[in-house]
């Protein structure tokens, strides 16, 4: 038996799998190559904070397909189990701005004019994951024209069912009255609430020890969707913080676009539904 040393683990050969071959770290080093000359010390953070964002983005859609398999086959525990990891990252993502907000305007304006006509509205893992979700609009495909796979991707995913409408036929297998004209609508288009679904969701809260799995899996999706609006709402904030009500680069307009994205819901009915539960309260809140 070979002697592992004082480090307890024995130096490896050089045709052994390593830590740097594995995550391939060498490669990945060498993806942030800052383009001011001489080099904004700030503009490396900017890369990175945003290169990470797309690492996020990845995992994130990594787990909806995981998480779309698992609730078309009824596994409600694993299903719960996803939805907890994508929160739990969805916490890194909120937490990162703060580092980001770390920068002050003038650190960002060294380097700023040289992003032109880049933009952050051009992240299509992004554009991916609201499409997905089911908050859609055609509209954003023509600014991927000169990626024309991931324009592709965009379009494809425009004729697909969303994650939304997996939960909903989840939901209606489990005994709730979906409507079924919810599924045959304009799939490029988010779809307009429903009061009939915002309804039947309302039951699962008013009787949730009868319902139990069902509530935590709602409770989940509505925590997904606060999440992401408190990204939006964090991003806004630092936005303004270091360019203030300036246009964006790649020509978009800045904090006030991004303020109109705020209203932004992927699970509309689990929030209408609330209307619906303190009404069967009636006269008598607080009571069981």
């Amino acid at each position: 038996m070979k002697d592992p040393g004082e480090f307890g683990v024995e130096a490896p050969k050089k045709q052994d799998l390593t830590y740097d071959s594995y995550l391939k770290v060498q490669e990945l080093l060498e993806t942030q190559k800052p383009l001011s000359k001489p080099q904004v010390h700030d503009e490396m953070l900017f890369i990175i904070i945003h290169q990470v964002y797309e690492l996020w983005f990845k995992q994130i859609l990594h787990e909806i397909g995981a998480l779309e398999k698992a609730i078309e086959a009824d596994e409600v525990i694993f299903s719960i189990k996803i939805l907890k990891r994508i929160l739990r990252i969805q916490d890194v993502l909120n937490q990162q701005i703060q580092v980001l907000e770390t920068m002050t305007p003038n650190d960002f304006n060294y380097f700023r004019s040289l992003l032109n006509p880049a933009s952050g509205f051009q992240s299509y893992q992004f554009r991916i994951l609201e499409f997905r979700l089911g908050i859609r609009n055609a509209a954003y495909t023509r600014f991927y024209e000169k990626q024309p796979q991931a324009k592709k991707q965009l379009e494809d995913i425009l004729q697909q069912s969303t994650f939304y409408d997996t939960c909903l036929h989840f939901l209606a297998r489990q005994g709730l009255e979906i409507p079924t004209e919810h599924f045959h609508r304009d799939l490029s288009r988010s779809h307009n609430p429903s009061e009939k679904i915002a309804s039947e969701m309302a039951k699962v809260y008013q009787n949730p020890k009868k319902h139990v799995q069902l509530y935590e899996f709602l409770e989940l999706l509505l925590d997904m969707d606060q999440k992401m609006g408190i990204w939006r709402f964090r991003h806004v904030q630092m936005v303004e913080r270091i360019i203030g009500i300036t246009m964006g680069t790649g020509g978009s307009r800045g904090v006030d676009y991004l303020n109109s994205t705020l209203g932004k819901r992927a699970f509309p009915e689990i929030w209408l539904s609330r209307k619906y539960i303190i009404d069967a309260l009636g006269e008598k809140p607080g009571e069981l």
